[in-house]
């Protein structure tokens, strides 16, 4: 059994696939701040991608006999195997930003169906509700997948509203990845494509920067999910990009923190899953008036 007794000098192992990622690596070192001021030693592992290495150095922390491990970005059912052995350990796992499951003791997030529902609702509106659209997605994350989830929900709503192209992005390089896809978008169809549907704001961005080089007069609106400070600036400037729906990354951190400090000292959290909340960013709530 991992001695969990006291929060102080605790052995904290937080992991991810992700940390290539903006908002990951902002969560990740806002949690490693409140590490340090809660007096745990926090050991951080990025795998770059690779599910399998995520597993074996999983694998290695709970034989290293962690007071505790933290999932950044992570499918926690994509590791079951391994979230198991940890919670067979003694060793309460955590997640941030991912999703709950069995050996999970809390997982703090954004409600995603609701962020999906608010990137859809906007877009579809400044499209008059008819329109087509191109999609970016990324099933393998689950939040991000309930964002598609509450497209697929907005697009009953509007008919009007057809997918005319969809690309599931490449991670990590979802920038590259997804401006690659929309240069060939705009080759092949762009003339039909009215609007940008991002699941995050990387991909977003990719697709400003093709449009911008390739089709700068384009009439094409682009909005996304995270609130970036590259989007939101990008935003600001008055480009295609209009709109992001802002998570609140450090609130995730700070309250993944904060359960952990009480899980610790031995109770169990209140709930199982934590939501932070979310806002809808645009030129408008920025005080800027694009022409």
């Amino acid at each position: 059994m991992a001695s969990t007794a006291g929060a102080f000098a605790a052995d904290v192992a937080v992991l991810t696939p992700y940390q290539s990622s903006v908002a990951t690596n902002q969560m990740i070192n806002v949690f490693q701040d409140k590490a340090k001021t809660a007096g745990w030693n926090a050991t951080v592992v990025d795998t770059r991608g690779d599910m399998g290495q995520l597993a074996s150095r999983i694998e290695d922390v709970i034989a290293a006999k962690v007071a505790a491990i933290v999932l950044v970005s992570v499918d926690p059912t994509q590791i079951q195997d391994q979230v198991n052995a940890a919670a067979a350990a003694g060793i309460p796992v955590v997640t941030i930003d991912g999703a709950k499951a069995p050996g999970v003791v809390l997982n703090v997030t954004s409600d995603n169906f609701e962020l999906g529902t608010k990137l859809s609702d906007f877009l579809f509106g400044k499209l008059g509700g008819k329109g087509n659209i191109a999609k970016f997605y990324y099933s393998a994350h689950p939040g991000v997948h309930q964002r598609e989830l509450a497209l697929d929900a907005a697009l009953k709503k509007y008919p009007d509203i057809k997918v005319v192209a969809d690309h599931y992005v490449v991670v990590p390089g979802p920038v590259d990845d997804a401006r690659k896809t929309t240069e060939n978008w705009l080759k092949s169809q762009g003339d039909q494509i009215d609007a940008v549907w991002a699941a995050w704001d990387e991909p977003a961005i990719g697709a400003q920067l093709a449009i911008e080089a390739d089709k700068p007069d384009s009439k094409i609106i682009i909005a996304g999910i995270d609130g970036n400070p590259q989007a939101v600036e990008l935003i600001k400037s008055c480009s295609h990009i209009k709109g992001t729906v802002s998570q609140d990354f450090d609130a995730m951190a700070s309250l993944a923190a904060e359960g952990l400090t009480g899980i610790l000292a031995g109770k169990a959290p209140e709930k199982a899953e934590i939501y932070a909340p979310a806002k809808l960013i645009t030129p408008e709530t920025l005080g800027v008036t694009c022409p």
